[in-house]
C-alpha cells in the first residue's frame, strides 16, 4: 500500500467516527445545550463543526504518515497505532457522555484521560515521524480548551 492510500484510510476513518459523534451531539445541541450556564469565552456553536473536521484531517494524516513507517519500525508504530486507536474512541466516548448522557462532571473526567492519551500518542508519533507528531499539537490544544471549558460548564451548571 502506498502513502496516500494509508493516509486516506486513516482520514476517512477520523471522519466517520466525527460523524458518528457528531449524531449524539446534534440533537442536544438545540435541546439541552442551549440551556446550559456557559462561560464567557464559550465559541459559537457554528466554530465546532469546522475546527473538528479539520482537526480530524490533520489527526488521519499523523496517523497515515505513523502507518507508513510500518516497515522501519513495526513494533513502535504498532504501539504508536494502538494509542491512536485509544484516544479516537475516548474522543467518541467524550461527545456521548456529555452530549448523550449530559453529564459534564463524567465528561470532564474522561477528557482529562483523553487529553493524557493524545498526549501519549503525540509523543510515540513524533518519534516515528516528527511531522506526524506537529499534525497532533492543533488537537492537542484544541482538547487542553475543551478541558476548560467543560470544566467551566460543569462548574457553573452544577
Amino acid at each position: 500500500m502506498n502513502k496516500n492510500f494509508k493516509i486516506l484510510t486513516f482520514v476517512a476513518t477520523c471522519m466517520t467516527v466525527g460523524y458518528f459523534s457528531g449524531l449524539v451531539t446534534r440533537s442536544a445541541i438545540t435541546t439541552w445545550y442551549p440551556t446550559l450556564i456557559k462561560p464567557v469565552f464559550n465559541p459559537p456553536n457554528w466554530i465546532f463543526a469546522p475546527v473538528w473536521s479539520l482537526l480530524y484531517v490533520l489527526m488521519g494524516i499523523a496517523a497515515g504518515l505513523v502507518w507508513n513507517q510500518i516497515e522501519n519500525e513495526k513494533e513502535a508504530v504498532k504501539k504508536a497505532l494502538l494509542f491512536f486507536a485509544i484516544q479516537l474512541a475516548l474522543n467518541s466516548l467524550w461527545s456521548l457522555l456529555f452530549f448523550g448522557f449530559k453529564n459534564p462532571l463524567l465528561a470532564f473526567l474522561e477528557i482529562i484521560l483523553l487529553w493524557l492519551l493524545i498526549y501519549e500518542t503525540y509523543i510515540k508519533f513524533v518519534k516515528i515521524n516528527k511531522i506526524a507528531g506537529y499534525l497532533l499539537l492543533p488537537y492537542l490544544a484544541w482538547v487542553s480548551f475543551a478541558t476548560v471549558l467543560n470544566a467551566s460548564i460543569w462548574w457553573l451548571n452544577r
